[in-house]
């Protein structure tokens, strides 16, 4: 099988001078600044390049690095990366710890048996099997369509380990095929790293896969599919808002592969759902799976989000639910201000077209955006538009997708249920 491509960017490095992986030892030390050492005794395991006052050694990416005390007090043990802002990834917080595949197979294992006691091992099913820093493994993220893998890695010193991590994988979960996703490209590029998809172990699936979510069934696209395959951190909100949509015209905003419009329809009663997504190859994904589960009554369109919202409120049409998952707005905290901008705008869009008593579910998976940010937003929405915004529910992921209190960066998203009256 053709390994892995991979580009690192390094200082007076050779192309070929890849880090040894196996030991798990450290190859240097990394000084703190003074006054900088206080999240990493907390165990946040990201340390960013400006906390760093001097690199004891010559590691390149994907080393293994001590981090210590500005005075060379032992904090935390992690993987360099010289290309990145930030700069040292920390998975071991004592000294005896080894960076190797022991620890990495025993990470897995861990996480494994989480989503088992979560009751989430049915193999017709799909489940987020590890979630980066909120199992403990930074930069690693493995779901489970069925019988198949599909894994998105966004740290360096991750894709420098994935024969090691793909191994344990195969012999703990005994996947037909594992399928590699390359991380978003701005990100990519933070990390000097570049991944192609392409097929890691087994075979690949011959086309989508078919999974159970609650009873409803769902048509999965691993190769060309958005993020790993299908939004499963949505996996219980669905069910949240099937709950509200009996008897109600519903809209399904930024639809993807139609899991809220379907669980609605079939499950939720809903009088009649319109879906609509930007992308075409979404909406013939969300079409065939209202077909897959009989929803008669769910019409696929594709169109601009904003410019249908408009649309839908010049012809003075009304809905008695709206439901809005876009796409992350703000990748970064420098876009949080344009992105609430534009979550005030669909919001207030929304509001408009829900009749007295309508039901909104307003989603955002933007992380830079906080839930404090995010329900001011909603309530700037509430003034300019003269209606009232009660919430109900404050929800956030689907509990396979567990967050670290150590790394509340990891509690990315947020989705309120409210009533408009």
């Amino acid at each position: 099988m053709d390994p892995i491509v991979t580009e690192v960017v390094r200082d007076n490095a050779s192309p070929t001078n890849l880090p040894s992986t196996d030991s798990g030892l450290p190859v240097a030390t990394v000084r703190l600044k003074p006054k900088r050492a206080r999240p990493f005794f907390g165990r946040h395991p990201w340390v960013l390049e400006s906390a760093v006052l001097r690199v004891e050694g010559a590691p390149v990416g994907g080393d293994v690095v001590d981090v210590t005390t500005h005075d060379g007090h032992f904090i935390a043990r992690g993987l360099w990366n010289v290309s990145s802002k930030l700069r040292i990834r920390l998975y071991a917080f004592d000294a005896t710890t080894k960076l190797d595949a022991t620890l990495w197979r025993s990470r897995l294992e861990s996480a494994i048996a989480l989503r088992r006691s979560l009751g989430l091992d049915d193999r017709r099913e799909a489940a987020r099997l590890i979630n980066s820093e909120g199992d403990a493994l930074s930069g690693l993220i493995v779901d489970r369509y069925a019988d198949y893998l599909s894994v998105q890695v966004t740290a360096l010193a991750m894709s420098l380990r994935l024969d090691e991590i793909c191994n344990a994988l195969e012999t703990l979960v005994q996947p037909k095929g594992i399928v590699l996703r390359g991380a978003e490209r701005g990100l990519s590029k933070l990390e000097g790293l570049h991944l192609s998809d392409r097929l890691m172990r087994g075979s690949a699936p011959a086309g989508p896969i078919f999974v159970m979510e609650h009873g409803l069934k769902f048509g999965v696209d691993l190769t060309e599919g958005q993020k790993t395959g299908f939004y499963l951190d949505q996996r219980d909100n669905r069910q949240a808002a099937a709950r509200m949509a009996r008897g109600r015209r519903v809209l399904d905003m930024f639809c993807y592969s139609g899991g809220f419009g379907v669980a609605c329809a079939v499950q939720g009663g809903a009088r009649s759902v319109l879906a609509v997504d930007s992308s075409e190859k979404a909406t013939v994904l969300a079409k065939a799976n209202a077909d897959l589960n009989g929803a008669a009554n769910v019409t696929v369109e594709t169109a601009d989000a904003f410019e249908k919202l408009a649309a839908l409120e010049s012809a003075g049409e009304k809905f008695g639910m709206v439901i809005l998952d876009p796409p992350k707005f703000a990748r970064s905290r420098t876009a949080t201000l344009d992105a609430l901008r534009a979550y005030h705008r669909i919001n207030r869009l929304a509001v408009d077209l829900l009749e007295p008593g309508g039901v909104l579910i307003s989603s955002s998976c933007s992380g830079a955006v906080s839930r404090e940010d995010f329900i001011m937003m909603l309530s700037g929405v509430a003034q300019r538009s003269g209606r009232s915004i009660q919430i109900l529910e404050c929800r956030g992921a689907a509990p396979d997708h567990p967050v670290s209190v150590s790394c509340l960066e990891g509690e990315y998203l947020k989705c309120v249920i409210a009533r408009i009256a």
